[in-house]
């Protein structure tokens, strides 16, 4: 079984210069190619499950799926909350199996944000699960627009709510498609200069990938999340494998054809995290 917390992978990566792979999953078909994808590169691999993932798949459901992959390989996987939004879902995460929540309080004044993220992390470390905060609100392609984190208000989160990894807004936007946006490297260098929580970075499909690959390397960036990026792959192998043959309805057949592609994108992301 190579199930481990966020603290477990993240750490290492922190110490070594590199960073790990936060995938986004929709459904059983993507969650198992990113587990195959990451035993064929031997990287971890953080299987992430976000309010898309769990509006039609319940936590408990989704911790025993996580959990069930992680026992079939030998690399380390972490069954990760993302964007858990209150502290009832948090707790359901953890009762649910996950071994790691990420609270995202970053809509909110500071001191409140700073509160219930603390709030949060004290539960999921008494239950041997480790914690994502995050500061400085990370916006939406055609959407919210962003609002960056502030160092020293980066470094007193850090400080008074002992989360073991801390997202930041530094230039980086959730669902963006192309990779022209990159990121504000004084940002992230000033953030780093006054903490040394691993940095983890949301909307990571928008970010040049020599960019990540750098970051990865030389700044306390330890998490990186990729979702679109991967979803774009799964929606065009799914329109070729459908419009392959018209009179096709086997889903099971379909979705077979999608998965290789799908394994062949996250080794290519998380090979472009690894160590040097």
């Amino acid at each position: 079984m190579a199930l481990a917390t966020l603290s477990e992978v993240l750490q290492p990566a922190l110490k070594d210069g590199y960073a790990v792979g936060g995938l986004v999953c929709l459904g059983w078909e993507d969650m198992r190619a990113y587990t195959t994808a990451a035993e064929a590169e031997g990287l971890p691999v953080i299987l992430q499950a976000g309010p898309s993932c769990r509006k039609h798949t319940p936590l408990p459901v989704l911790g025993k799926m996580f959990r069930h992959l992680a026992e079939s390989v030998s690399v380390p996987v972490v069954a990760h909350l993302d964007h858990g939004y209150t502290i009832d879902e948090c707790r359901e995460a953890i009762e649910s199996g996950f071994t790691s929540v990420m609270f995202d309080g970053s809509r909110k004044p500071l001191a409140e944000n700073i509160a219930e993220t603390a709030e949060i992390a004290a539960l999921a470390h008494a239950s041997g699960v480790s914690c994502e905060g995050e500061i400085g609100f990370v916006g939406y392609a055609a959407g919210d627009n962003s609002l960056g984190t502030d160092p020293e208000e980066a470094a007193q989160f850090a400080r008074e709510t002992g989360v073991d990894a801390m997202a930041i807004s530094v230039g980086n936007v959730h669902l963006q498609q192309n990779k022209e946006g990159g990121l504000d490297e004084a940002r992230i260098r000033a953030i780093e200069s006054i903490t040394d929580v691993p940095l983890v970075i949301h909307g990571g499909s928008g970010v040049p990938l020599e960019q990540r690959t750098k970051l990865a390397r030389t700044t306390n960036i330890a998490k990186f999340n990729i979702g679109t990026e991967l979803r774009m792959v799964f929606g065009t192998a799914l329109r070729a494998a459908v419009d392959a043959d018209a009179d096709r309805f086997d889903r099971v057949g379909i979705l077979s054809e999608v998965e290789e592609p799908i394994v062949e994108a996250a080794r290519r992301v998380l090979r472009g995290l690894a160590p040097a």
